[in-house]
């Protein structure tokens, strides 16, 4: 069951009253034992914490630790941030003691007054009515804590999914693996599909097509390039089909320029400064054998012998 400190409101006492709802709420579940704060039995005894602790040392014999019990800084921190009233507590160097049921009683014995004496009958009668109120909302407590403990799972799960898709996006980030060299043989159209569209998704700046048969399917590959890349095509002839083709697209899609150049035998796609050779046209991908490698020429090296052309 959680700790009830979210139960403890502003008692504002006055010294040597109680009454019952006030003491009710200077209760706290700490430790799995229900206890009062030593501040909050001095004010109700009508004398100072430090007398009230004082008298506890000259007994200590009579408060062993399941009476009296110093509370930790971590335990003090909790206590104040679940309750405004002990905000004073914050800024003291000691932490404070509490008092269990058996230690309250004890209590009056050593005091001595009559004050204690009434005020500890009231006492008593809080924590048996706090001890029947938890006993009789056991059922809620627990559903609260099946509540709390699925939101836990939940809130797990959802880190791990998170911490995965970050994983995945940080690969995508850091480049997607392509092979520098390989075979694809007659049948593996999407493979070797995936194979293009993934160095598509690699480049940064540019892509730019070496390939004399293209048609509208290479247009649309080159689409799932990022919006800040350029692509430029040199194809061998743009027949008016071909062009057609290419102002539609360019006409809703970002801008392919595409460039009639007749000296290019093989097909050469170069991605950023990465040339790669692949053994058929982009637009035929998977009908028949084909090899593709990556090659130690630049793409700089291909522009400028375009321009020297």
């Amino acid at each position: 069951m959680k700790d009830n400190t979210d139960l403890a409101e502003k008692a504002n006492l006055q010294p040597g009253s109680a009454n019952k709802i006030d003491i009710e709420n200077m209760i706290f579940n700490i430790r799995g034992q229900q206890v009062m704060l030593d501040r909050d039995l001095a004010r109700l005894y009508n004398v100072e914490t430090k007398v009230l602790n004082q008298a506890v040392k000259r007994n200590l014999e009579r408060f062993p630790d399941r009476f009296r019990f110093q509370l930790t800084e971590t335990e003090t921190d909790k206590l104040v941030t679940n309750c405004d009233r002990l905000i004073v507590l914050r800024h003291s160097t000691v932490c404070p003691y509490v008092f269990t049921e058996q230690g309250v009683a004890m209590l009056s014995s050593v005091l001595r007054s009559q004050t204690a004496a009434e005020v500890s009958v009231q006492i008593m009668d809080a924590f048996v009515a706090m001890r029947h109120f938890i006993v009789s909302n056991a059922d809620v407590f627990q559903r609260l804590a099946i509540v709390e403990q699925n939101q836990l799972t939940i809130f797990a799960h959802q880190t791990e999914t998170d911490n995965k898709l970050n994983e995945v996006f940080n690969r995508l980030e850091a480049g997607i693996h392509v092979p520098s060299q390989g075979i694809f043989f007659d049948g593996q159209i999407f493979d070797a599909y995936t194979f293009v569209c993934n160095l598509v998704r690699m480049a940064k700046k540019s892509i730019i097509l070496f390939d004399n048969y293209i048609d509208d399917t290479v247009l649309l590959m080159l689409d799932k390039r990022k919006s800040e890349v350029t692509a430029h095509i040199y194809t061998k002839k743009i027949t008016p089909q071909l062009r057609s083709d290419i102002n539609r697209h360019n006409a809703q899609y970002e801008p392919i320029t595409v460039e009639e150049f007749a000296n290019a035998h093989d097909r050469f796609f170069c991605i950023d400064n990465d040339v790669y050779h692949i053994g058929a046209s982009l637009k035929d991908l998977g009908k028949k054998w084909f090899a593709f490698s990556k090659m130690e020429i630049t793409t700089d090296v291909l522009s400028q012998k375009v321009r020297e052309t």
